[in-house]
């Protein structure tokens, strides 16, 4: 994969509680992130909240921050501005995602340096 030119999308998993919504209708919370895969910045997020604005503002808590090297920062700001019964399911649906993007992003990183140490 040409990091450079391409992004890569992620999805984490979290329960929320049983009298929430999203367990009602959708039985589990679900976050998807798309990513920079030439720098880890995250271009866009989704989850499958009940209601937009919801959607918009945890959006806005992400969009922007560098996945991996924000993590302190994102935690934080989710629990510093978002006062809903989901909050925890967030931070976990997100470093579900961020387990995932961390293992793509070694095995990316290992196939672009044997390609380079081949081209040598």
């Amino acid at each position: 994969m040409n990091m450079k030119t391409k992004s890569i999308y992620f999805t984490g998993e979290a329960r929320t509680t049983m009298d929430n919504a999203i367990t009602k209708i959708y039985g589990t919370f679900y976050m998807a992130f798309e990513v920079d895969a030439s720098n880890g910045k995250i271009i866009r997020t989704d989850c499958n909240g009940t209601m937009k604005l919801t959607k918009d503002f945890i959006n806005r808590i992400f969009e922007g921050k560098i996945f991996d090297d924000d993590e302190e920062k994102i935690i934080e700001e989710i629990s510093e501005r978002y006062y809903a019964s989901s909050t925890r399911a967030i931070v976990v649906a997100y470093r579900d995602a961020l387990q995932k993007y961390k293992k793509v992003k070694k095995d990316i990183l290992e196939k672009n340096s044997k390609e380079k140490y081949s081209e040598e």
